[in-house]
């Protein structure tokens, strides 16, 4: 059954055709179809057509460079990350920090857009450090996995955090790999960021379950300098983190310094004379003639 409104004429006024016709609902059906839910695109050509008549355009993702990594061992997991962090085609800062504490046993190693990974960190630190107050018990890795994963699916990338997240806890050691997406993968090894080619390369080619602490510390150091040496997003030094059930998670920071400068060119002032002086001039601008004296 069909119910109309007095006054109101099923019939609707033209709309321009690159506009989106939106109907009022004329029967239960129509109601439940657009309370199904899913993805909206109606405004998907209104906003094209703004930013046309505006002559705007539009944001466009900036490439940001970084080599992170990670392996899991017995009882063991091993965090590495470079320190370089890039502006577009200029070097910010040489010694930056992308090791990231979010608990006791938990912590991450974080490619991508620095403040929204210093952000999204400390954001997971602070609930993590809450469920730990509340329940009176040490987090799991899978609950952080899982509260990001859930906070960066719903900003549909739009937060660009590339985490390469390790800790230990009653389960076990874990290795987890974000995308900004949401995406996450469960492994043994991983690296991510511009240099995680040449660190992978390194990774697949010497990881072994068996290793030791040391033998991990220096496999995870070789992975990152692959990364340092092979691409130009990479670079500064290297910082490792060993996470452990009994002692929690220890950041080495500057644990390697590859490009360390060995030779500085002494400074040499310049002689007086260098520059001849053609003429010297002195203006007095301004003359006093009298003190003002300010008496209540």
């Amino acid at each position: 059954l069909k119910h109309w409104r007095l006054g109101l004429s099923p019939c609707f006024s033209p709309l321009p055709s690159n506009m989106v016709q939106v109907q009022e609902p004329q029967d239960y059906l129509d109601v439940l179809q657009s309370q199904r839910g899913g993805f909206s695109f109606e405004n998907c050509n209104r906003n094209a057509y703004l930013a046309a008549q505006a002559d705007i355009k539009p944001p466009t993702a900036m490439k940001s460079g970084t080599t992170i990594c990670g392996i899991q061992l017995k009882d063991t997991v091993i965090l590495a990350a470079d320190t370089r962090a890039t502006e577009g085609p200029m070097v910010a800062d040489k010694n930056c920090e992308k090791l990231h504490y979010i608990a006791k046993n938990v912590f991450c190693a974080g490619a991508g857009t620095a403040a929204d990974l210093e952000h999204t960190t400390q954001l997971m630190e602070s609930q993590m450090e809450l469920l730990r107050m509340a329940t009176g018990t040490q987090p799991r890795v899978c609950t952080v996995v899982r509260r990001l994963s859930q906070m960066l699916f719903k900003y549909q990338g739009y937060i660009g955090c590339a985490l390469v997240l390790g800790g230990v806890d009653v389960t076990g050691p874990h290795l987890y790999q974000i995308y900004p997406h949401g995406s996450t993968d469960k492994l043994p090894f991983t690296s991510m960021g511009s240099g995680s080619l040449a660190a992978m390369a390194i990774l697949e080619s010497e990881y072994n379950e068996n290793m030791s602490v040391e033998e991990g510390k220096k496999l995870v150091a070789k992975a990152i300098r692959a990364g340092i040496f092979n691409d130009l997003g990479s670079g500064g030094n290297v910082d490792v983190c060993v996470i452990t059930k009994d002692a929690g998670g220890t950041i080495l920071r500057n644990h390697e310094k590859p490009n360390e400068r060995k030779f500085k060119a002494a400074y040499k002032g310049f002689p007086i004379g260098t520059t001849p002086v053609i003429k010297t001039d002195i203006m007095k601008l301004v003359t006093v003639e009298d003190d003002v004296v300010m008496k209540d």
